[in-house]
């Protein structure tokens, strides 16, 4: 793992604590997950794995010494100028004051993610919460976004899961801003 990333966030409710995981964490990780349904659950050992092989693009936040917040992603070999969200989990406790997206923005200022011009991730139709942070964040970056079908419930899923739609949002604006 490169140098330790770390920052301090204020919310509403007090500081967090933003940092890479470590696999130390990954337990925790697994716990929040259960904690946050809908989310689908993976093992334990899928988590420990995040954190430790993918720690550069995952993100967690703490307050006083507690998980509160994950967003698990990763840079496919095919794509290196996408960040690929996979999972974004909130404990209860926290929802209400914008951790996701403060989450999200500090995972997309790291150097590891220099080069990315995209951020993608699957979301299914009554997934609110998600949809509301994704647009969010587009709105807030200047970004475009769009979505369509692409794990389908029938040709993927055997129908035992919702159709999740890809959701790209296009940051190039936003990195030519920054770059002038």
């Amino acid at each position: 793992m490169s140098e330790e990333f770390r920052m301090i966030i204020e919310t509403p409710k007090g500081a967090v604590r933003l940092r890479k995981p470590k696999v130390e964490d990954g337990s925790n990780v697994w716990d929040l997950i259960g904690r946050c349904k809908p989310l689908d659950e993976n093992s334990m050992y899928f988590n420990l794995v995040q954190c430790d092989h993918f720690a550069e693009t995952c993100i967690l936040a703490e307050q006083d010494g507690e998980l509160i917040g994950w967003i698990s992603g990763h840079i496919p070999p095919e794509k290196p100028d996408t960040l690929f969200v996979w999972q974004v989990a909130v404990d209860g406790r926290a929802r209400g004051m914008g951790l996701a997206h403060k989450m999200l923005d500090a995972l997309i200022q790291r150097p590891v993610c220099d080069a990315v011009v995209r951020i993608e991730t699957t979301i299914t139709k009554e997934n609110d919460a998600s949809w509301a942070l994704f647009r969010k964040f587009a709105r807030e970056s200047d970004a475009e976004i769009s979505d369509e079908p692409h794990f389908e419930r029938g040709a993927h899923f055997d129908g035992a899961h919702d159709t999740e739609h890809l959701v790209s949002i296009e940051l190039e604006a936003e990195a030519e801003r920054s770059a002038a």
